[in-house]
């Protein structure tokens, strides 16, 4: 179908100032914490803090921290859950509430929770929400949650919300429904509508039937924040919404409803794509970063000629994009991890070799490192994210060898679970600053502010985002070598 058919008839977007939003955000003394269940949610935004790690004193760190003279609006909160099961996911997405609770009542703030997730509906849904919910109300029973607002949508990366239904833009102005793409048939969080208020009962099991779920049409969003909070005025009890998105203006303009809303007294909780938070906050998108302005007094030149890209994602885009890289980038030595070889006896020692392989062409050249292309996977759900883990530490196993023993000019890690365990275990990183993207709109810049990986530029690039050259265009900037 062709995008301007699906819009037709619509009201037109209104164009919104992000600074008015901002200002009210400030005023209002709260923060939103953002539960990100893989690094690549910090893409659309920049001077924000990252934490890797979730106890009390890492957001005492947060909370007090000041950036360009403010404190900021909102916090990170790497908890990596797309790689747990459901128990261990529901117990992390606790530990953080109670923790950033404790923390922001010491501090005087009032908290907010954003469960940010996959733009094309995987994840752990409806858990996260409902642990996240039950979690406040167990803290502070005036505090109970009355909507849980669904906001998938991601421009940048092509998705759109119309009519309740969720599409991927594809070619020559045609979108498709996200169900009829690769990722519905994720091996663990597939789906078979995408439908949101359908795709609610298909995840609840039936508990949420489709018709209690609300929509906030594109009409309904481009009315005015009255509007919007009217209708959110109406839900309680966690009821379910989602809201129709297609352009930066309809976010900024379900900002300014979202603000209305919670100070007329309504509690909503968040299950969002990655540009959502840049509006909640009255973010100006960010141009893309310079190499100039990356590698401004970090001290790049005091490490190894070369930067480390590593590729963990199998979706169909990174494994274009990976050949795209390693055709164009010459001097690179490109590496290849066996998954067959990481999932045998004698892993660490193959493991082992090909990290003194990778430390020694880093003396001089760019590496890319990647796990072998064909899939290994079983029927079971569970066995596969074990499969999925399994290598993803094995990856984390080869950077942290790298990182204290030649550490690289710059890191890049592509897919949502391999950048996770790359930046917490493999780079040691506890706590960060969002600089901004490295594309429009896209691809993170982390700079880890304490730590062995501190001064390291490190690139979060989700596996599903970019054209089949994008890799190659981040790495250029990058690389002394390319």
């Amino acid at each position: 179908m062709l995008e301007s058919e699906l819009l037709a008839g619509y009201l037109p977007e209104r164009e919104i100032a992000p600074a008015k939003i901002a200002e009210t955000a400030r005023s209002t003394g709260s923060v939103l914490v953002v539960l990100d269940d893989d690094p690549t949610g910090t893409q659309s935004v920049s001077n924000l803090p990252v934490l890797t790690r979730w106890d009390v004193e890492d957001f005492r760190w947060a909370f007090d921290l000041q950036l360009d003279g403010e404190r900021p609006l909102a916090v990170y909160v790497l908890t990596n859950t797309r790689s747990l099961d459901a128990a261990d996911a529901a117990l992390r997405n606790e530990q953080v509430a109670r923790a950033a609770l404790q923390a922001a009542a010491e501090a005087g703030l009032s908290v907010s929770f954003v469960s940010r997730s996959d733009s094309t509906l995987r994840g752990h849904f409806p858990l996260e929400t409902d642990t996240l919910a039950a979690t406040t109300a167990s803290v502070d029973p005036s505090s109970s949650v009355d909507a849980v607002l669904m906001v998938p949508a991601f421009g940048e990366a092509g998705r759109i919300t119309v009519a309740g239904e969720h599409y991927m833009r594809t070619t020559d102005g045609q979108v498709a429904k996200v169900s009829e793409t690769e990722f519905a048939k994720d091996a663990t969080f597939g789906f078979s509508t995408s439908y949101l208020p359908d795709y609610v009962a298909e995840k609840t099991g039936g508990r949420i039937a489709p018709e209690d779920v609300m929509i906030l049409d594109l009409d309904t969003i481009r009315s005015g924040a009255a509007a919007i909070a009217g209708r959110l005025a109406e839900a309680s009890n966690a009821q379910v919404a989602t809201a129709d998105i297609v352009t930066e203006n309809d976010l900024l303009a379900l900002a300014e409803g979202l603000q209305q809303a919670e100070a007329s007294g309504t509690r909503v909780l968040y299950r969002v794509g990655p540009p959502f938070m840049r509006a909640r906050i009255g973010q100006e998108k960010r141009q893309p970063l310079t190499a100039d302005e990356i590698y401004a007094e970090n001290g790049a030149e005091q490490r190894t000629a070369g930067g480390l890209i590593v590729v963990g994602s199998h979706v169909g885009v990174t494994t274009r994009q990976l050949a795209d890289l390693t055709g164009q980038h010459s001097n690179a030595t490109v590496i290849e991890l066996d998954v067959p070889a990481i999932l045998a006896e004698g892993a660490e020692a193959y493991l082992a070799g090909k990290a003194e392989q990778i430390g020694a062409a880093l003396a001089t050249q760019d590496v890319i490192v990647h796990t072998s292309r064909k899939l290994v996977k079983t029927d079971d759900a569970a066995q596969s994210l074990d499969i999925a883990r399994t290598v993803s530490a094995a990856v984390v196993s080869v950077v942290n060898q790298i990182l204290h023993a030649t550490p690289p000019r710059f890191v890049i890690a592509k897919g949502g679970i391999t950048s996770s365990d790359v930046a917490a275990h493999g780079l040691e990183i506890r706590h960060a600053i969002v600089r901004g993207p490295m594309l429009p709109g896209i691809v993170s810049l982390w700079e880890s502010v304490d730590g062995p990986a501190a001064g390291i530029p490190y690139i979060v690039f989700a596996g599903n985002v970019g054209d089949d050259g994008s890799l190659t265009a981040v790495t250029a900037k990058l690389s002394a070598t390319f």
